[in-house]
């Protein structure tokens, strides 16, 4: 093959590969990601409709969901449009319940813990209001960009947390993400946001 060949080959699968990956160690990203990050959190009431689907060691469903938070208050809504069966997770003032499944109303103190308890989803409700706007949770955690500058993936609290779509609002919000902790995976695919 002669040089020329080479190079333009070179070129081509360079052409080919995905952007770079930018680690968390890139101080410019991490303080577009903190101004982002704060004007996401200046936002205390907002909402999203989507869809969900959940598997927790072969145990799930799928389904579609709506989210609205009041500041630390939520109210989750999934609906299975196969079984028409739904379900409502809530928080206020600290108090959480559960209702739509057998056996009525479920009460407790913990959201996470409730849901568990009631489906056997172990889901970091809390972390979830975070991740799902392409923000980190409290606590420690690591963050990789694509070449959008953009987290493409976050690790916090042993979830693995992939965004693989943003919208183009500003701050951008995640169209697509998708979390993983050993055998347990939520997916969500947000159609709207929106403010409650």
């Amino acid at each position: 093959m002669s040089l020329r060949l080479l190079l333009l080959l070179a070129l081509l699968l360079a052409g080919c590969a995905r952007g770079p990956v930018r680690q968390a160690g890139d101080g410019e990203l991490l303080a577009a990601q903190a101004a982002r990050e704060a004007a996401l959190a200046g936002a205390l009431h907002w909402s999203f409709t989507g869809r969900l689907a959940v598997d927790a060691a072969g145990e799930g469903g799928s389904g579609r969901m709506e989210w609205r938070q009041h500041g630390e208050d939520f109210e989750i809504r999934l609906s299975a449009p196969v079984t028409r069966k739904s379900w409502q997770l809530t928080q206020r003032g600290g108090h959480a319940s559960l209702a739509g499944l057998d056996g009525g109303i479920r009460h407790g103190t913990d959201a996470q813990v409730l849901l568990r308890e009631a489906t056997g989803w172990e889901l970091p409700v809390a972390a979830l209001a975070a991740w799902a706007r392409g923000a980190r949770a409290p606590g420690p955690a690591q963050l990789e960009f694509g070449p959008d500058r953009l987290p493409r993936l976050l690790i916090q609290q042993g979830w693995t947390v992939e965004y693989r779509e943003w919208d183009s609002a500003l701050p951008p919000r995640p169209r697509r993400v998708f979390a993983r902790q050993g055998e347990a995976s939520v997916r969500l695919v947000v159609d709207d946001w929106g403010d409650p």
